[in-house]
């Protein structure tokens, strides 16, 4: 986890007194540095800081106007040799893993709210991994396509435009969600029927596959499983763990879901498709619920700089 962040700000010259007063005021921000004259395009000067990751939020806050009249750039310090940083660290209120930059945040999420071909491209291939792996009794394959999946990105923008009230976000966000599994089902259906023409698939691969037929019982436990895989996979999000979040990943089953729906649509067996939809259905919901709570959590109570941010 990255504890300094380094900023670049570019402000009119005019305004540079004022940002680097928030900045000297802010706890938790060191190494100022302020180069007259030095910004060609916007023009102006450039001002470079390292911040406590937990002091950002209050930084960004204070200084939303460098937005529209400069620039702001924020990057994460993978390694630093710094009394001043570490002193800066110790300053800034709560601790780093802790802290949820907001701003951060909502460009992450406003990037994974969108449809583009590699979103489709990855949750079309991880769906027929799915299908097969229902297909051949492979719990290994069905984990596979889990991890291999990328829908969690917009179930966060969900969770995100909840909380914020941010009404066009949640519907991109669930469009993008219902168009992505629309694809990849049809995709992976229309391989399971070419299966299914050329005799190598057949109703009995379905049926009596008993290590998988979680995926389309969905049960108590399946909606505790999301709650649950909900609130890890925003804290991994906001805390930058990506290993806790490839474990949420192969904890829901919404793409093995999928895959199964496919195939059990392109073998006719009507009452696993029904099955495997409402699985699908539970584990958004579940991750939706969880990862709201989660962030309204997160906004609410945990220790960190910047309850006067504007996000």
């Amino acid at each position: 986890m990255w504890s300094v962040l380094h900023l670049r700000l570019i402000s009119p010259a005019t305004r540079t007194e004022e940002a680097t007063a928030v900045l000297e005021d802010c706890p938790g921000v060191t190494n100022i540095v302020v180069l007259p004259g030095a910004a060609r395009e916007p023009a102006g000067d450039v001002i470079l800081c390292d911040a406590a990751r937990e002091s950002a939020n209050e930084v960004l806050g204070r200084l939303k106007w460098v937005e529209t009249e400069g620039s702001i750039a924020i990057e994460q310090v993978d390694f630093s040799l710094s009394r001043a940083a570490d002193h800066a660290v110790d300053e800034a209120p709560g601790d780093p893993d802790d802290a949820v930059v907001w701003e951060e945040l909502a460009h992450k999420v406003h990037a994974d709210s969108r449809i583009t071909w590699a979103y489709l491209t990855f949750l079309a291939i991880a769906t027929q991994l799915a299908g097969i792996g229902v297909l051949q009794n492979s719990p290994i394959l069905i984990v596979g396509a889990m991890v291999l999946g990328p829908e969690f990105g917009a179930v966060a923008a969900i969770c995100f435009g909840l909380l914020h009230r941010r009404w066009h976000l949640i519907v991109t966000s669930f469009r993008t969600l219902v168009v992505g599994f629309t694809v990849a089902i049809a995709i992976t259906f229309a391989c399971a029927l070419v299966s299914n023409w050329l005799g190598w698939i057949d109703l009995g691969h379905l049926r009596g596959n008993e290590e998988v037929q979680f995926i389309v019982k969905p049960d108590r436990w399946s909606f505790i499983v999301a709650l649950l895989a909900g609130a890890a996979g925003v804290l991994s999000i906001t805390a930058g763990k990506s290993s806790a979040l490839v474990g949420v990943f192969i904890s829901v089953t919404t793409v093995p879901a999928a895959g199964y729906v496919a195939v059990a649509l392109a073998l006719g067996d009507w009452e696993e498709v029904s099955g495997s939809v409402s699985q699908l259905a539970v584990n958004i919901l579940g991750m939706v619920i969880a990862g709201t709570g989660t962030l309204l959590v997160q906004r609410k109570f945990w220790p960190q700089v910047g309850r006067r941010s504007s996000v």
